[in-house]
């Protein structure tokens, strides 16, 4: 009639009962409600935790989507500044080049005309000995020398201009 079971029963009975009476009750259900509201204060923090995560995440984003638009604006500058520069040097290059051309063919122009010249004053000098030998030879006489004198000085002046 009273088994193990029975006393066990008992036992556990007679246990509650002192519990109950020294508040043991009162203290479990206390140190329960204290743990769960411990643990909403954690939820609530890690609620307000990931929210300032999210915040931050999304100003990261939005602070890296602007670094590169930045850095795309930066890279078209370079180049359209680049492709300016080489345009410059092209035209530079261009420039120079006729420059250069301009001043060989005046260049050209001035030993063509000079060449021009000294040939003229070649061809003059040896006209002149030329006519001057033929005259000495031909004309005799101090009027013939006046004549000869003139002649010759008239022909140079007349070859060289």
């Amino acid at each position: 009639m009273f088994d193990a079971e029975f006393w066990v029963a008992v036992a556990f009975v007679v246990f509650c009962g002192i519990a109950w009476k020294m508040g043991l009750f009162d203290q479990i259900i206390g140190g329960l409600d204290k743990r769960g509201e411990r643990v909403r204060k954690e939820l609530e923090e890690a609620r307000r935790l990931r929210e300032e995560a999210e915040v931050v995440l999304a100003d990261y984003k939005r602070r890296r989507s602007d670094a590169e638009r930045e850095a795309a604006e930066i890279v078209a500058n370079a180049r359209a500044e680049a492709e300016a520069a080489a345009a410059e040097g092209h035209a530079r290059l261009n420039e120079f080049v006729a420059r250069r051309t301009k001043a060989a063919e005046t260049k050209i122009a001035q030993a063509e005309a000079q060449a021009a010249a000294d040939v003229r004053a070649a061809a003059a000098e040896a006209a002149v000995r030329v006519s001057e030998t033929i005259l000495r030879e031909k004309v005799s006489g101090e009027a013939a020398q006046d004549l000869v004198r003139r002649s010759l000085g008239e022909v140079r002046t007349r070859l060289r201009a």
